[in-house]
């Protein structure tokens, strides 16, 4: 019965009409599929739209274990002929040595030591990737040492152009300046682009591997020095000798040290040299790593306003600049304006401690607000910026499609309102944190005359009623949708009466697709949802944030929890990110009287499965910054293994190997990971009460060997 069953659906599928088709037409009608699992849905129907998927597919990820039998026996169907992108950074275990001493066999306890065999089987793998993708150009791989590069780019020398490395564990030790980039520099002279951005590095890395292959540096037109996890920058030499190295640059993005308490700090001669030095510079982005002083007072800065004015004059094609300082810039309005002038084409613009930006004290434009090219503005840590600014900002500035405002001490949310009426044909994402006088339910009311048009949302405020200025408390407020100016008033009047009198007719954020949030530790997520995000029909992906310590909150009552169960409303969520890494408390014991951090993770987790459209997780659990780690506790793990509808499940911590037999029960989970991202990632991940590779690899195994009905 099973093979005549079979037999008819052969003659069903060699009688299909798509298999008339011309190839053209088929490989066009594949071409409207670009969600990953469709297409290879699509694969499973003929043998002909396996070919055409292969030899189509642009971008790949893989997983897994590359030393497993499943890979090295690859047939030869898995090959992918034009595919361009490659990404080997989440090979499993992650952050494991790639290409590493690691037996074949995943269910082996004790590797093999026999050096003559390693690397007989690690230049094995290397010809099989660069044999079943032959034409990549663009790689991500997670480099942890750099006998990685040297294995792998030898194959691709030829046709590497863009190439990002990964790694937060601690840089190897004994390491020589500039050894991790010397493979990448040194064999593949077709480099163009350099992504360091999630690469834990030191900075005196940078210029001994530049200095060393000077021809390939000067090749290079994208580098992306943000350097994941660098709490130090460069110094102005250094970023002189950089892009001296790298003249043909377009793209820059590094940290510095803009603080002139330090020696050799980056000031306007070292801006007007990497200008002098990269004149075809469309893209930089610099930024201090630094924190503010616990006090809040700031520094004024070594950049000048006529500084900036040369500046840009000498670089007439910037078209997205990022200057996030930790250091005052005062009266930088004619700067702003000369930018305008001199660089017309910007439309991405990020500013940090820039004072002055936009006085509006006239009715003409100023400032920023003449640059009306802009796309995109961030402001952070302005302290001068008010409600005329922000209005002015919408008058001048009719193009922004983002605006993001951080820190900024005197905008309420009559400003807010009044800017996102001015720009409602064209906003579309807003970002408002850390503002003093803006609270959440404020946030939300003055954001109304956007509800039909914004996509995504990202509010960081306080939740309580905050203190109000002279100028606002005495005067009069208003909710007619008719004024240009509404009242910044507390939650119970401005919340109560906007979303009777103004809201009835628009209930609903129709096109609201991201939602990004931050609570205080202990703060529940119901009253948030009450405030009028509880029609939100197309949002697909949320991201909470919880961040305080939770050693001084209140024990939560009994049944009473955060309130993920309030989110099942949204009927089409498929992604979360659940960040507590910055909710401490204790890890291992408590005092007494202290809760650990279970109980927390079992507040906060506590109806996550009431989400039937969930599709990914990325969970970072709550840490205890005294021992550098963070790992799933027990009620963790039985809350997470009960969300059946999961396929993807990312852990940016460890556990327990014991615990991973839970996660087996989860009947669609396809790909799950255990993410030590967070520096300094600790190296004792190999203890015997912890996750160590060997374990990891058998579980994966046992994952993916059930039975995979889709």
């Amino acid at each position: 019965m099973a093979e005549e069953e079979d037999g008819g659906g052969a003659a069903a599928a060699a009688g299909s009409p798509i298999l008339d088709l011309p190839e053209p037409l088929l490989l066009h009608i594949l071409g409207f599929l670009t969600d990953a699992r469709s297409r290879h849905r699509a694969t499973l129907a003929c043998h002909r739209l396996l070919a055409a998927e292969r030899a189509t597919r642009s971008a790949l990820s893989l997983r897994g274990d590359p030393r497993s039998a499943a890979f090295l026996l690859l047939s030869p169907a898995f090959c992918f002929p034009t595919l361009e992108h490659l990404d080997l950074s989440l090979v499993s275990p992650w952050g494991h040595p790639f290409l590493s001493s690691a037996p074949a066999d995943a269910a082996a306890a004790v590797p093999s030591h026999n050096p003559e065999e390693v690397a007989e089987q690690n230049a094995f793998i290397a010809a099989r990737l660069a044999h079943r993708f032959p034409a990549v150009s663009s790689l991500a791989i997670y480099s942890r040492d750099p006998s990685t590069l040297d294995r792998l780019t030898s194959h691709w020398q030829g046709s590497l152009r863009s190439v990002k490395l990964v790694r937060w564990h601690q840089r190897p030790p004994g390491l020589a300046g500039g050894a991790d980039l010397g493979p990448l520099l040194r064999t593949c002279p077709a480099l163009r682009v350099l992504d360091l951005s999630e690469f834990y590095c030191w900075t005196e890395d940078i210029m001994p591997a530049l200095a060393a292959h000077p021809t390939a540096a000067a090749e290079l037109t994208e580098l992306d020095l943000g350097l994941a996890g660098a709490t130090d920058g460069f110094h102005s030499s250094e970023l002189g000798a950089i892009a001296g190295c790298c003249p043909n640059l377009r793209k820059l993005v590094a940290p510095c040290v803009f603080n002139p308490r330090y020696v050799d700090f980056v000031g306007d001669d070292a801006l007007l040299s990497i200008a002098a030095s990269c004149p075809k510079l469309t893209v930089l982005r610099l930024r201090e790593p630094f924190e503010p002083a616990p006090n809040g007072q700031r520094e004024d800065a070594a950049i000048t306003v006529a500084g900036m004015i040369a500046f840009f004059a000498a670089l007439p094609g910037l078209e997205d600049f990022t200057l996030d300082l930790r250091h005052n810039v005062l009266e930088a309005a004619p700067a702003m304006e000369a930018l305008a002038r001199r660089c017309p084409r910007i439309m991405f613009l990020t500013l940090g401690c820039f004072q002055g930006l936009c006085k509006a004290s006239w009715l003409h434009l100023d400032g920023v607000a003449v640059c009306g090219a802009l796309e995109s503005l961030c402001v952070k840590n302005c302290q001068d910026l008010t409600d005329a600014s922000l209005a002015t900002i919408g008058r001048g500035c009719g193009r922004l499609a983002k605006f993001a405002i951080h820190g900024c001490d005197l905008v309420t949310s009559a400003g807010i309102r009044r800017l996102v009426t001015a720009l409602r044909p064209t906003i579309k994402e807003v970002s408002i944190l850390h503002c003093r006088l803006l609270d959440t339910a404020a946030c939300l009311t003055a954001l109304s005359p956007i509800r039909d048009r914004i996509e995504s949302l990202e509010i960081n405020c306080v939740w309580k009623e905050v203190e109000q200025p002279d100028s606002v408390a005495n005067g009069t407020t208003r909710c007619d949708p008719d004024d240009d100016v509404l009242g910044e008033v507390s939650y119970e009047s401005a919340f109560k009466k906007c979303r009777y009198m103004e809201l009835d007719d628009l209930v609903s954020w129709e096109m609201l697709r991201s939602l990004s949030l931050w609570f205080p530790a202990g703060e529940r997520l119901s009253p948030l949802i009450s405030a009028g995000l509880d029609s939100c029909p197309v949002l697909e992906e949320i991201s909470i944030t919880v961040e305080g310590d939770c050693r001084t909150c209140p024990p939560p009552a009994s049944r009473i929890f955060f309130g993920l169960s309030d989110l099942a409303g949204f009927t089409v969520l498929a992604k979360m990110k659940l960040d507590l890494s910055e909710a401490v408390g204790y890890a291992l014991t408590a005092p007494a009287g202290q809760m650990d951090l279970s109980p927390w993770e079992r507040f906060y987790l506590q109806g996550i499965d009431s989400l039937q459209t969930l599709y990914e997780l990325d969970y970072w659990p709550p840490q205890d910054k005294q021992v550098n780690q963070r790992s799933l506790t027990l009620p963790a793990v039985g809350l997470l293994q009960r969300c059946i509808g999961l396929r993807k499940l990312f852990v940016h911590g460890t556990t327990h190997e014991h615990f991973l037999t839970f996660f087996l029960k989860m009947p669609n989970l396809r790909d799950m990971q255990l993410r030590e991202d967070y520096y300094p990632a600790p190296e004792n991940d190999m203890m015997i009460t912890e996750m160590r590779a060997e374990s990891w690899l058998r579980f994966e195994m046992q994952l993916n060997n059930r039975p995979i009905d889709d």
